[in-house]
């Protein structure tokens, strides 16, 4: 194994991180400023560093300079930067100039020790394929679901049949209506997608089927409509459950003589049309609430092809996952990010509401907002990890206890004991929803005033030490939910310095 190699002018910080790594049979090489680092690099590139550590502000070179000139020559090797002034600037020129990760001074060993062993892992990771994203599959599913959907394609291939997609919003219809057109004898005419939920009622009567010169007030041209548009080609009706009842009537007799007229039009006009349609309704229940017709459901349903929803093809989602991410870096013209398999594991899980249309938000948020190029499980979105809307991460065991019903109690009379410790941790708007107390029936500090009073008649003598450590308890690690675990953000956000939130850690067992 190459070796991690640590840039300090300070000799015992590199000592220090020479010792830990050593223990954990890393093995280290030691520089004091940039200029013997490029020099090394020089002397044998092939022999150059399985990660590099390095300072930012040393005699002889910056760091970010160091950064630069390395990531020219290796532009895949993890560089973490250290330094000791945590400072805006420094970190976004960090991460700008491709930094693995940001490591503020002092830090806590064990942590620095876990951030180069990620490092380690991202660096043994199989690259990226750099494939573009146009050469990229139209489609990716190995799931068994997916599998009976790209079989139905491929028998659909050489058909000019009518297809019904269903399935639930975000699940990709639009990207199988063209894959559909894609392998079909119309391949080479146009796909016209129309959304007809997206378009007001009075304005999508035109925009299906164009209106002539002097139709309506405004209409001072001849507008060709959708289906003119998609004249040899597939006409795309998505959301098809949502069309208003008296337009479903003029598209039914379009797919029964292949004719139509323009708004105002006395012309009738031959339309040369496939039509895909797609919905997430159940239709055969509009059809029963009299909300669409019978006989333009038949017609659609000549063909009908479900696509799954993600939750049903969970061994898909890593694959799509990394796919996302390329196509997110592609976009925005940076190095793909890689993902953890831990946090595959969490998305894998997750139920995705908003299916694969979700994933890819979810994807593109990453790209944006993860710190390192590795994304790890705290690198999530919140609604990922199970917290819902909340800016705070709720403990496993806080779920637990909100799982059971609570009574509403007057402040005066509840009790917080130190069983309902996991009450403890959560700030006070997520506190009053697990204990059953509504907001306004008492503040914070009655609550707090209850539980000292239970103590003191209790007979206890550590009433002080216990309440204040359960108080500092919570503030830290509220503060460090909502950065995400980044310690020098938390205190700065509490008021503390750096400092003081590592010794609490400390005192508090939060390491543990």
């Amino acid at each position: 194994m190459k070796p991690i190699w640590i840039v300090d002018d300070d000799q015992s910080i590199r000592f220090v991180l020479e010792k830990a790594l050593l223990r954990e049979n890393l093995p280290t090489r030691s520089f004091t400023n940039p200029q013997e680092v490029l020099r090394a690099l020089a002397d044998a590139p092939e022999e150059g560093p399985q990660i590099l550590v390095s300072d930012i502000r040393m005699p002889g070179g910056s760091g970010l300079e160091l950064l630069e000139k390395v990531k020219e020559r290796m532009p895949g090797l993890p560089v973490i930067i250290m330094t000791a002034f945590s400072d805006l600037d420094s970190a976004v020129s960090a991460f700008q100039g491709g930094a693995f990760e940001y490591l503020p001074k002092p830090f806590d060993l064990p942590k620095a020790v876990e951030l180069i062993h990620r490092a380690v892992e991202e660096s043994q990771r199989e690259e990226v394929g750099q494939e573009s994203v146009s050469a990229a599959p139209e489609m990716l599913g190995q799931a068994p679901a997916m599998q009976d959907v790209f079989r139905v394609i491929g028998r659909l291939s050489q058909s000019n049949v009518t297809v019904l997609i269903t399935g639930e919003s975000g699940s990709g219809k639009e990207l199988v209506a063209r894959a559909l057109h894609k392998h079909s004898p119309r391949a080479d005419g146009p796909f016209i997608a129309i959304n007809t939920a997206a378009i007001p009622k009075d304005l999508l009567e035109s925009e299906l089927f164009g209106h002539e010169r002097g139709a309506f007030t405004g209409a001072q041209t001849m507008r060709r409509g959708r289906f003119e548009q998609a004249e040899g080609g597939t006409l795309f009706l998505d959301e098809i459950g949502d069309m208003p009842f008296d337009l479903q009537t003029r598209l039914l007799r379009v797919l029964s003589d292949g004719h139509f007229y323009r708004v105002g039009g006395h012309s009738a006009v031959k339309a040369n049309v496939r039509v895909i349609a797609a919905t997430h309704q159940n239709l055969e229940q509009r059809v029963k609430e009299g909300a669409f017709r019978e006989d333009l459901f038949h017609r659609l349903n000549v063909i009908r092809l479900r696509l799954p929803a993600l939750r049903e093809r969970r061994e898909d989602i890593p694959m799509l996952t990394r796919h996302f991410l390329q196509q997110s870096a592609k976009q925005l013209g940076v190095e793909p990010k890689r993902i953890s398999d831990g946090a595959l594991r969490v998305l894998s899980a997750f139920e995705f509401p908003g299916n694969v249309r979700q994933l890819e938000n979810v994807c593109h948020w990453l790209t944006v907002m993860a710190p390192a190029q590795v994304i790890d499980v705290n690198d999530l979105p919140p609604e990922v990890q199970g917290d819902g809307d909340h800016s705070v991460t709720v403990p496993d065991v806080v779920m637990a206890a909100q799982a059971v019903p609570s009574p509403v109690l007057e402040p005066e009379v509840l009790s917080v004991t130190p069983a309902t410790t996991a009450l403890d941790r959560l700030p006070v708007s997520v506190t009053h929803a697990a204990s059953g107390v509504l907001p306004g029936q008492g503040s914070w500090e009655q609550l707090l005033q209850s539980e000292a009073r239970q103590m003191l008649e209790q007979g206890k003598t550590d009433v002080w030490d216990a309440l204040t450590r359960r108080f500092e308890l919570s503030l830290i690690q509220t503060a460090l939910a909502s950065t995400r675990g980044r310690r020098i953000e938390a205190a700065q956000k509490l008021g503390i310095g750096r400092n003081t939130i590592t010794r609490k850690i400390q005192e508090l067992g939060m390491d543990d």
